[in-house]
């Protein structure tokens, strides 16, 4: 049963189970229902409780309901919580733990709600794009007021039940029974009447007008492109201004428009999307991982200090390896730096810091870090590099330990094969700042163990990344389709655009950065080094050549306070430089080209798709697993707007004819030949599917 039925003298009990968060799912709302009609008709019973079993109360909505008609059959959770607020005889919700969405609704729905200490109460719909669908809106404000009930509505964020006194009539210590003290509860208020009920109270909020448009003004400002939160704002509005069952009908209509946005298509995408990532089909979810308990980073460089961040953070010891003992001070020194910093903003306790920096040893030889459990390497992005340091792992790691290497672009089979144990070899690439960036592009090899792979998608949650996995091939997921991206942001400039109208378009899209702010950042001298590896390897790829004419400049980025921009000291803003205008308008000369006035639409259009057509390519070959495992590569890893639900999804949206039909006409243009449909999105668009289908 997913909801049990006890009788304890004469309390009944209701216990929510359906793990691991007592998902209000059609099963669990149908006995429980049933269990509150049992109780009515039992004249023995004089009171009932509501609770959860195991780690919540509840989570709110069953999640694997979400779109499918069980959601909404009855009885809905609008029913379950009519039936509990209707009852003839008292109704507690005996709270624990996790209370939320749903789960929160119900408990103000009952007469009575008890807690113990600790428990995390929140409404966090607003995070998916919707707000409370079920009365949350209408009773949290009777029931708070409206001023916290409207911040914990709009922010969505979890508030522990000692902080909310006013929600329960009983909070009893952590470390309480529950039950007995919410069975001992509920038979002292068994003979109260009449039964009181949220929705006959009144919000009184002096000049609550002026609060609410204080509040409007102020959600607007900070909501960006995301609808709810300021259909949130107007929603409670609705219960100080309308009676209980408009403001309910009101809130109903509001929740029902939410749910066909975009925007909350989007979140509720990303939200899936981000569960689905770490399901690999042959590797079953019970499929044992090997501990880590101690790592090793080789390279004290940004990112091997950055990496080693991760696993200091999370409480796993890290040996660094460098070559030189400058190099290694200057790693761990940069490493302090930056935990200093965050102890300045008041992110960090001294004592967190001084425990992070114990954990952190270094050493010149790579006889020292044998033992470790993983190794990751992050030096020089250049086969013979890696060659000599996987040799060497191979020679000194112990048996069974993990060989990881964070190569953004390079064969991850030929790097195992530099090893005599290429099952224990897998790709962890790390994107910068790496102890910012949530993305793990996790790199599975043709031999990688599966052990190894379940290891190292555990391990990308310990570290709070999100892991994706990704095939073997040039650039991965993200970078494979950056490239893509990157070569018409060239050729834009070739047509008739200029750096910062091209980064503009992609900023007002969404992105967090236009492509020429991004490679200013990444280093201007990384992707020349890249095409010139490209240039030998596969001399049929074009490429504008202003990157090129740019680094031949000596501009390479905010490293050098010159790139396709010029940066001061201290200030990141990037300012236009004339003489880079110059060159690229001189350049289109140079090719006979005429420069023509190019629309943001277009430029957003052969950014966004060309990444949509790569994005193609790679599901058909197989690299990528599912269409949203690409769409959380690039929210997490590359700043596109999570409100419109990455590549794939957006492309989804835009309707996949749509799609091809514009690549058939910018093949048609300058560089056409960029522009080869891929198969797979031929195919779908044909049958009138979607990459997310």
């Amino acid at each position: 049963m997913t909801a049990e039925y006890q009788v304890h003298g004469a309390v009944a009990v209701i216990t929510l189970n359906n793990p691991p968060v007592n998902g209000m799912g059609l099963a669990t709302r149908t006995a429980a229902v049933q269990g509150l009609q049992r109780a009515a008709a039992d004249d023995a019973v004089k009171a009932i409780v509501i609770t959860g079993a195991g780690k919540a109360f509840s989570g709110g909505a069953d999640i694997k309901e979400f779109n499918t008609p069980q959601a909404l059959a009855e009885p809905s959770l609008h029913t379950f919580i009519a039936t509990a607020e209707g009852s003839s005889k008292p109704v507690v919700a005996a709270i624990h733990t996790v209370c939320m969405g749903g789960g929160l609704e119900l408990s103000l729905g009952c007469h009575y709600r008890v807690a113990l200490l600790g428990a995390q109460i929140a409404l966090p719909e607003v995070k998916l794009g919707l707000l409370p669908g079920a009365g949350g809106t209408q009773r949290l404000p009777r029931v708070l007021g409206l001023e916290p009930a409207l911040n914990m509505i709009v922010s969505g964020n979890p508030v522990s039940s000692e902080k909310l006194p006013a929600l329960f009539d009983e909070i009893f210590a952590a470390d309480a029974e529950l039950l007995p003290s919410a069975i001992a509860f509920a038979a002292k208020i068994a003979d109260v009447r009449p039964l009181p009920k949220v929705r006959d109270r009144q919000v009184n909020y002096p000049n609550h007008e002026a609060f609410l448009q204080f509040s409007r003004n102020t959600v607007k400002a900070m909501a960006g492109p995301f609808p709810a939160p300021l259909e949130c704002v107007e929603t409670v509005a609705a219960s100080v201004t309308m009676k209980f069952e408009d403001g309910m009908q009101f809130e109903r209509e509001r929740f029902l428009h939410l749910i066909q946005t975009t925007e909350s298509k989007a979140l509720r995408h990303a939200f899936f999307a981000e569960r689905l990532a770490s399901k690999v089909p042959d590797v079953p979810a019970d499929t044992p991982v090997r501990p880590i308990k101690s790592a090793a980073i080789i390279g004290a460089g940004t990112m091997g200090g950055g990496i080693a961040m991760n696993f200091l953070n999370a409480g796993i010891p890290v040996k660094l390896l460098e070559q030189r003992q400058e190099a290694l001070d200057k790693g761990i020194a940069t490493i302090r730096k930056h935990y200093e910093s965050s102890l300045k903003k008041g992110k960090l306790t001294q004592e967190k810091l001084d425990q992070r920096m114990s954990l952190l040893t270094s050493t010149l030889s790579y006889d020292d870090i044998g033992q470790a459990d993983i190794v990751v390497e992050a030096v020089f992005e250049e086969l013979g590099v890696k060659e000599a340091v996987f040799r060497q792992l191979d020679a000194v790691m112990k048996p069974g330990a993990i060989l990881a290497t964070n190569t953004s672009t390079l064969d991850v089979d030929k790097i195992a094969a530099f090893t005599a144990r290429p099952r224990d070899v897998i790709g962890t690439h790390f994107f910068s700042p790496a102890n910012v960036m949530k993305l793990l592009e996790i790199v599975r090899g043709k031999e990688t163990a599966k052990d190894v792979l379940a290891t190292a998608l555990a391990l990308s949650k310990k570290l709070k990344k999100t892991g994706v996995v990704s095939g073997v091939c040039d650039g991965f997921i993200g970078n494979r389709m950056i490239e893509q991206y990157s070569r018409q942001a060239g050729f834009l400039l070739e047509e008739g655009a200029l750096p910062e109208q091209v980064d503009q378009a992609a900023e007002k899209f969404g992105f967090a950065m236009g492509p020429f702010r991004m490679g200013d950042l990444a280093g201007n001298d990384i992707g020349w080094a890249i095409r010139k590896r490209r240039y030998v390897e596969k001399p049929e790829i074009s490429y504008s050549k202003t990157a090129d004419l740019l680094c031949e400049m000596g501009r390479y980025g905010q490293k050098t306070g010159a790139g396709w921009y010029d940066y001061k000291a201290g200030d990141r803003k990037a300012y236009p430089n004339d003489a880079v205008n110059a060159m690229i308008v001189q350049h289109s000369a140079d090719l006979g080209i005429a420069r023509r006035r190019i629309s943001d639409t277009e430029i957003v259009e052969r950014l966004v798709y060309a990444l949509v057509n790569e994005g193609a390519l790679i599901l058909e070959e197989g690299i990528a697993m599912r269409a949203s495992d690409i769409d959380m590569v690039y929210l997490t890893g590359y700043g596109f707007p999570l409100y419109r639900g990455g590549p794939m999804f957006y492309a989804d949206t835009a309707g996949l004819p749509n799609v091809l039909a514009a690549i058939h006409r910018y093949a048609q243009g300058h560089q056409g030949e960029a522009w080869k449909a891929a198969p797979l999105l031929q195919k779908l668009a044909a049958e009138g599917r979607t990459f997310n289908g």
